[in-house]
């Protein structure tokens, strides 16, 4: 593979013919300049008005600057099992093709199959990605080649040939807090789901998460039927239940929430539990639509994710955001349920206030310089009667092709469309022989 990634320059000056800024109001600016010093964005705004560049790097690109995508739910590695167990419902596919799969796994090819699969986000304008994955630390190591970004909540699941939980749990808090976060990685929790683990486990979990301020990710309210059992025994839902076993507070991050009712939204906003949205994967195994804009509405925090590629079948999140737009409609019969805008911000400034990181998400001054240059040229993006209409087009008939380079803090990590860090075409060919064996192939 290629060596990783060099420093980027001290001082550069983007023009682009508009910026994407990624907040909720969809705000774009035309004919734009930004300045980037030491990795964090120092100025942005109409280049006529822009301050004199002096030494800096000159970066003229020809199309828009977006900041990078965050994708908040994702079990990437899985690119080892992508389209398999076509057809199934979620309790199928994971107990009968993807669990017995993952048995197999090695360390080795979780690092593989993370570092193709950075790459393959990163030519799709993902510069951050929240991870549930076995082997965090090679998840670690292969962001760390590719020179993305990740939160990695190290999984807790009561699988055969597995730690004990309460071992798991200890040592996904060494991890944590051993680890000095440096903005590129940071590690969290990530117990499964209510109904794999034992309730005590999710309490112990939150609290060691509250107590040092890490990120708590698990599943919740995916499918129709996850809860059943749970509401049979309980009396209550899932939501309410991790509510009563102190599992809420702190920095919560809940994957899904499909099948949840005005009560439990109510929960989410009083705690302050934000959603990862994963329109693809839901629609993919037939879980349901959440209901986006009812959280909006209450205040709740919600971002996109892709899911795993073995569920989505990608990690293209620009996809995500016109089917999140289109479905929020179709859920609601409104053509305004969820706005173009909207819909861009779930995968940039929203994505990154529910993962708690404010320095991510939006082209803004002092937010990390986190870049993606999207190509305009091209059919897709005529006509273009007023700036707005630019960001219409990137959620309604852009596409990932048409992302040309990807800069994280500043460093170039695509160029023309071709990831600089790692060697697309080798991985390519070691995952898919990693896969027949992991298939039994």
């Amino acid at each position: 593979m290629v060596a990783g990634v060099g420093s980027p320059p001290m001082r550069q000056r983007f023009t682009a013919r508009a910026v994407v800024v990624g907040d909720r109001a969809g705000t774009v600016v035309p004919d734009a300049a930004v300045d980037v010093e030491d990795g964090t964005l120092t100025w942005v705004g109409p280049a006529a008005d822009a301050p004199d560049a002096g030494d800096a790097e000159l970066v003229a690109v020809p199309g828009v600057l977006l900041p990078g995508l965050v994708n908040t739910h994702s079990h990437a590695p899985m690119v080892l099992f992508r389209g398999q167990a076509e057809g199934l419902s979620l309790a199928r596919w994971l107990r009968e093709v993807i669990w017995p799969r993952e048995a197999r796994l090695t360390p080795e090819d979780v690092e593989v199959a993370m570092t193709a699969a950075s790459a393959e986000m990163l030519r799709g304008g993902v510069t951050t990605s929240v991870e549930m994955y076995f082997s965090p630390e090679r998840i670690a190591a292969a962001v760390g080649r590719t020179g993305a970004r990740a939160v990695v909540a190290t999984p807790l699941l009561p699988l055969p040939g597995m730690p004990p939980l309460a071992e798991q749990l200890a040592d996904a808090v060494t991890l944590a807090t051993s680890t000095p976060a440096d903005g590129a990685v940071e590690y969290g929790i990530g117990p499964h789901a209510a109904y794999t683990l034992p309730l005590p486990v999710l309490r112990d979990a939150a609290t060691a998460a509250r107590e040092h301020g890490l990120l708590l990710h698990l599943h919740v309210a995916e499918t129709a039927g996850e809860g059943a059992d749970l509401l049979a025994t309980h009396g209550l839902s899932v939501p309410a239940l991790l509510a009563a076993h102190d599992v809420l507070g702190g920095r919560v991050l809940a994957a899904h929430s499909v099948h949840v009712d005005d009560g439990d939204l109510e929960l989410w906003r009083e705690y302050d539990v934000a959603v990862a949205h994963c329109p693809a994967s839901n629609a993919k195994l037939a879980s349901g639509i959440a209901p986006v804009r009812a959280m909006l509405d209450r205040g709740v925090r919600v971002g996109l994710g892709t899911d795993g590629p073995a569920s989505n079948d990608g990690l293209d999140l620009l996809a995500d955001v016109r089917l999140a737009a289109g479905l929020a409609r179709l859920r609601e019969g409104s053509a305004t349920a969820l706005t173009a805008a909207e819909a861009f911000w779930l995968a940039t400034g929203a994505a990154a206030d529910a993962i708690g990181r404010p320095d991510l998400g939006q082209v803004a001054v002092g937010r990390r310089a986190d870049l993606v240059h999207v190509d305009t040229r091209d059919l897709g993006f005529e006509p273009v009667l007023d700036p707005v209409d630019l960001l219409t087009h990137l959620v309604w008939s852009g596409t990932s092709r048409l992302v040309r380079d990807t800069w994280v803090g500043g460093r170039r990590v695509v160029r023309d469309g071709a990831c600089t860090t790692v060697d697309a075409e080798a991985l390519r060919a070691d995952v898919a022989g990693r896969a027949r064996r992991l298939a039994g192939a």
